[in-house]
């Protein structure tokens, strides 16, 4: 039996000054999102680096940190100008599939662009062929898939459980910590199979990337200084992105089925602070991402005046 219909997103503060705030901060941090992320996204599509699979890569983890973003921050920044914050049961488990699916892809995506790295700098001479065009295609299909299949099976432990009320969720969106505390059943087991299902995902990931930039750096210390200072300023842009987004992720996935207050601070840091840095870092650390968008902004800039005149 399901009762509820709806529920009621407690958001990050019930005080009218700390809400406002708030809703200045985040406004500019999702136009900040979108301005920065749109920029790499036509500068490297608009320029020979998109045949390059590491900015083929990071040409997706563009727009799969606008669509994640997208999927939580609209809603939060409304809500923190209304005076009830209603989400229908629908929209929830819509709202819970969009951002596991938009955060699945990021998660395997960060790590394809951990085993470019590794393919370059490890095996040069292998690299064009390893890394070839068709096989880029291949592991962003397969970054969708796994997404999907991970989103899917979370949405269906979700989906199956009884709401009987209360129904505050305390957070600034649905996810499914929040939505186990409000089932009226014993959602230990299935508790168990969201840490299966998000947090051991996340852990192997971060297992994964970690190895995989031990052995980069192992590899690097009989490089000439030149070669090995340009490894480790492309590789120190991933690490940092990685830390951003896992730290925080792994921090409420990894643990038993329990909330805390400071969930919804850390679960900031993965929805809206990586997104928004994440062009920052990858542009003012690439020497060729800053000369692909001096190249093309100046050309478009320069067809403009010329239009004009």
């Amino acid at each position: 039996m399901n009762n509820v219909t709806e529920f009621v997103l407690l958001g990050l503060s019930q005080n009218k000054k700390i809400k406002n705030l708030c809703f200045l901060l985040f406004l500019f941090c999702y136009i900040a999102i979108w301005m920065g992320n749109l920029l790499i996204m036509i500068s490297i599509t608009c320029s020979p680096l998109i045949d390059q699979p590491m900015y083929f890569f990071l040409n997706n983890l563009a727009l799969s940190d606008l669509c994640y973003t997208s999927t939580v921050t609209p809603k939060l920044v409304t809500d923190l100008l209304a005076e009830s914050n209603m989400i229908s049961y629908t929209s929830c488990m819509a709202q819970l599939f969009a951002m596991h699916f938009f955060g699945g892809i990021e998660i395997f995506i960060l790590t394809a662009m951990a085993y470019d790295r590794y393919v370059a700098i490890c095996k040069p001479l292998h690299y064009t062929i390893i890394m070839n065009t068709q096989r880029c295609y291949t592991i962003v299909t397969a970054s969708c898939t796994g997404a999907f299949l991970h989103s899917f099976f979370q949405c269906l432990l979700t989906i199956n459980l009884p709401f009987c009320g209360p129904n505050e969720i305390d957070h600034y969106f649905c996810d499914v910590y929040p939505l186990l505390k409000l089932a009226c059943t014993d959602t230990y087991r299935v508790g168990i199979l969201v840490v299966a299902n998000s947090g051991m995902m996340g852990l192997v990931t971060f297992v994964v990337l970690v190895l995989s930039y031990l052995l980069i750096l192992y590899t690097i210390r009989a490089y000439p200084a030149e070669s090995r200072t340009k490894a480790l300023s492309t590789c120190s842009s991933h690490i940092t992105v990685v830390v951003l987004f896992f730290v925080p992720v792994l921090f409420i996935y990894i643990r038993p089925t329990t909330t805390f207050p400071e969930d919804k601070v850390f679960a900031l840091f993965y929805t809206i602070i990586a997104p928004m840095f994440n062009p920052l870092i990858y542009t003012f650390r690439n020497v060729e991402m800053k000369t692909a968008l001096r190249k093309v902004w100046c050309q478009k800039l320069c067809f403009i005046g010329r239009q004009i005149i």
